[in-house]
């Protein structure tokens, strides 16, 4: 292999692995965006979820279990 061939090699795995490293980096930000999306969607769900009424504290009924469906 003569040095140009050598440089030539060098230069092309270079650039090669800087488009893989950009490439990985766009998929790592969409992955990002998407993950983030649907963190606010589900934290939108849980606020809209009415919260449980407490367990009956007064009598012997509605203590132990709670029967709301």
């Amino acid at each position: 292999m003569n040095a140009g061939s050598s440089v030539n090699s060098t230069v092309n795995t270079a650039v090669a692995l800087q488009q893989h490293n950009q490439n990985q980096n766009v998929q790592a930000n969409l992955l990002r965006k998407s993950l983030d999306s649907q963190s606010s969607q589900l934290s939108q769900l849980m606020s809209s979820v009415a919260a449980q009424p407490a367990l009956a504290t007064g009598s012997a009924v509605g203590t132990q279990i709670n029967t709301y469906a």
